[in-house]
């Protein structure tokens, strides 16, 4: 019925059926032109261009039923895709997550910058104070200029990244309680957004990436995979922010436990994709369970996923309201952990890669025997990571008291004067 099945997508050929005439939201990726380029065809068939996304050489339109056609005839159009809606990706539950054996070994992600691409990040006491350590925010739903969160899963977020415990006297306390948070609101307040509003977000990460010292991205968000990680936008985007030094952590999703249910872009094997378990009633790591609702693989492209697991069941983190707290569970939940420790390994190696970031996650990590698309490589284990990394506690050089002064003194004159009872007897002895 529609002769250019292989440049659009198939959700895009079932709204054009369905559509009464209404402009339909995509994507169109190019191949040998540029973004501009692209821009101007949209416009030439009567469409809208809602983004600009150079970072994987498209853009996001809202094009008439006959512009999808037409679009499709372009040489130098590749794809056509539907754009989507993302959402967070969550469960609802209560628990403390802290890092006190990091904290003690003097890891604490300072002055490493965590992008939170969310729902927006309401500026918490536990963020703001002493420091606010919310150094950025960009917001592309509403166009606000300063930090909130409608919402309030991207609040939640940020706390398990890096909320230090101030409204709580230390009781919740973040993975990364020194480490700043960038947020980029992606997420209407009820919890969803476009594809290309979220690429559109990582854009801006990339772009800002030096002026923040940005060097982890989390994104507890996600959308059906319907096709390869090699065709997918949200793949394309984060493989590109990959590429250029962020270490890009993505929830796996919250539809298990039935396979092949990874969502995009967790499906890319460029950044980590991180599932849930349950350890609130674990006598040891290694009895940890897996979380139901955790996704499992394989990904489209048959790669085993996720890549690791985290805590993700009645997790206590900030609320957007009054500076107070909630509990919630989900892989939502798990992936700023593991983001939160990703800025602890940068602030101990500041050169390290995003791949060589995953490589020391996976290789501490700890199995629980249930299979590479049930668990990954395992349970991540804080304690061996930081162990490996910076093995003991580095102890501050003690300081001298006025005694210990004296005392160097005192040897200093005692070699003086012996040096001058020498040359005294030298020269005695030359007179004589």
């Amino acid at each position: 019925m529609f002769g250019y099945s292989s440049v659009v997508e198939d959700l895009v050929i079932e709204k054009l059926l369905s559509s009464n005439g209404e402009h339909i939201p995509v994507i169109i990726t190019g191949d040998g032109c540029q973004c501009d380029d692209l821009e101007k065809c949209v416009q030439d068939l009567g469409g809208v261009v809602k983004h600009k996304l150079p970072l994987i050489n498209a853009v996001a339109a809202y094009i008439p039923p006959v512009g999808v056609r037409s679009v499709a005839r372009e040489r130098a159009v590749s794809k056509v895709l539907f754009d989507d809606m993302v959402f967070k990706l969550m469960d609802i539950a209560s628990v403390t997550v802290a890092a006190d054996y990091a904290n003690e070994h003097g890891l604490t992600g300072k002055g490493v910058t965590v992008a939170v691409v969310d729902s927006g990040v309401y500026p918490h006491s536990d963020l703001t104070t002493p420091t606010n350590r919310i150094i950025g925010f960009v917001d592309f739903v509403n166009k606000k200029n300063t930090p909130y969160d409608d919402d309030g899963h991207g609040t939640h977020v940020a706390g398990i990244v890096a909320g230090n415990g101030f409204a709580s006297t230390g009781k919740y306390m973040g993975i990364a309680p020194d480490a700043n948070i960038v947020g980029v609101k992606v997420l209407n307040k009820d919890g969803g957004g476009s594809i290309s509003d979220v690429i559109a977000g990582v854009q801006w990460v990339v772009d800002n990436k030096n002026r923040y010292n940005i060097k982890v991205m989390t994104m507890s968000l996600g959308t059906k995979a319907k096709s390869s990680y090699r065709e997918d936008p949200l793949c394309k985007a984060v493989d590109s922010a990959a590429a250029q030094g962020i270490t890009v952590v993505v929830a796996a999703g919250n539809s298990g436990p039935d396979t092949s249910t990874i969502n995009s872009p967790a499906i890319s094997p460029n950044i980590i994709a991180v599932g849930a378990c349950n350890d609130r009633t674990a006598s040891n790591p290694k009895n940890c369970k897996i979380a139901d609702f955790s996704s499992r693989g394989p990904t489209p492209d048959g790669i085993h996923k996720p890549d690791i697991l985290a805590p993700g069941v009645d997790i206590n983190s900030l609320s957007n309201k009054d500076n107070g707290y909630r509990s919630l569970s989900g892989t939502s939940m798990a992936t700023p952990i593991v983001a939160g420790c990703a800025a602890l390994l940068y602030e101990n190696n500041p050169r390290l890669t995003p791949q060589e970031t995953k490589n020391l996650m996976i290789k501490n990590s700890v199995g629980l025997g249930y299979g590479p698309d049930v668990e990954g490589s395992g349970l991540i284990d804080i304690k061996r990571m930081i162990d490996t990394t910076n093995p003991t506690p580095q102890p501050r050089p003690p300081q001298q008291n006025p005694e210990n002064k004296n005392q160097g003194s005192k040897n200093f004159f005692s070699i003086f004067d012996g040096w001058l009872w020498v040359m005294v007897i030298v020269l005695l002895i030359l007179i004589i």
